[in-house]
């Protein structure tokens, strides 16, 4: 008898401790800004892979849950009002297109700087958010936003010319308008009276439709999101290279009142967000071109010649960019050599030594 009532005792505390809840776990809003619109391809992932796996990931530690708030297309910010957006807290975290805002973030603009080497994202990618995190320049100007870098996203495989009208070598671009999103209109220095017009990617369409500019230079994965071969069906392939352009960023006020395991967790994931878009926008350049001409889409292949000598007429824009840096006190030319370093490391050599001049 006293066994049996010591079973039954045990067995009416275990029911009892099986119906209680478990221990709820805290709820931490997030508010997500982006101006681009959700199926740009980071957007798109943002909402399909960064937060599910940062929910994920949470739940398997069970002490707290995300509630979030994703504000894209315009809703809160346009697409270049992001940085400033996430700087005033009107988001708490943020896609920041750093090609943009080349005079508050100069420091991203080194993959930009330095075209013809790599066509290659996720080399790209991995090679930037490593100088970020190696030298202080990136997180000090972030820092000066008011903001927390996360990670490096590069969304594209390789900047391509988008154009109107049939082209069958750069020299045929002389004398073009071109619309390009910053720092890559300066690619167009080394062609003969060759004009860029400054736009967004959102823009682009229109810009070419109504004849504002003759040629557009984006990449194929964007060309094929917003039909640009409706309005430009040819490409001139010159595989200017692949460019650092999306940012994950917190804000900083916003950012130290997070736990330490919710800052954790969005570390983690902001790499493997950067890896993940990388891998996509590799995986998607053939397929974007073969949409692009089965849109009416020409592509016409630029020379290793041709490519060469287009790099050799361009100004040096890596050294010039260096050494901006460099006067405002950062390691600006021991960052460059360290990023092509880890481009060449990687297998990726340019037809242009940026560093030797």
């Amino acid at each position: 008898m006293k066994n049996w009532t010591k079973n039954g005792l045990m067995g009416a505390a275990l029911a009892t401790a099986m119906a209680l809840p478990a221990a709820a776990q805290e709820s931490v809003s997030a508010v997500v800004i982006d101006g681009y619109p959700a199926r740009a391809l980071w957007v798109k992932e943002f909402t399909n892979f960064f937060i599910p796996e940062v929910d994920k990931r949470l739940a398997e530690a069970g002490e707290y849950k995300m509630s979030w708030q994703e504000n894209y297309g315009g809703s809160i910010v346009k697409p270049k009002g992001v940085l400033e957006g996430v700087q005033l807290g009107l988001g708490d975290i943020g896609i920041v297109t750093t090609i943009f805002h080349s005079s508050k973030l100069p420091s991203q603009g080194i993959s930009g700087s330095t075209p013809f080497i790599a066509s290659d994202a996720r080399a790209v990618a991995k090679a930037v958010d490593e100088i970020a995190r190696e030298f202080p320049a990136m997180q000090n100007e972030f820092d000066a936003q008011n903001q927390v870098y996360l990670a490096t996203g590069v969304v594209l495989d390789s900047y391509q010319l988008f154009c109107t009208q049939e082209v069958s070598s750069v020299a045929d671009l002389e004398g073009k308008k071109v619309a390009g999103a910053g720092l890559n209109l300066r690619y167009l220095e080394g062609i003969k009276d060759a004009a860029g017009v400054r736009g967004g990617l959102t823009d682009f369409y229109n810009m070419l439709q109504t004849g504002l500019v003759d040629c557009g230079m984006l990449w194929p994965e964007a060309a094929k999101t917003f039909k640009i071969a409706e309005v430009a069906p040819y490409m001139l392939k010159a595989d200017l290279g692949a460019v650092n352009s999306k940012t994950i960023t917190v804000n900083a006020d916003y950012w130290a009142k997070l736990p330490d395991a919710v800052k954790d967790v969005l570390k983690a994931v902001a790499i493997d967000y950067r890896d993940h878009v990388a891998g996509l926008a590799m995986d998607r350049a053939a397929a974007s071109e073969a949409a692009y001409v089965e849109g009416g889409g020409k592509i016409i292949e630029v020379s290793d010649e041709d490519r060469a000598a287009w790099a050799n007429a361009m100004p040096n824009i890596a050294a010039e960019w260096a050494t901006r840096l460099n006067d405002k006190g950062e390691a600006g030319s021991d960052m460059l050599a360290a990023y092509i370093g880890k481009l060449k490391a990687s297998g990726y050599e340019g037809v242009r030594d940026w560093t030797a001049e």
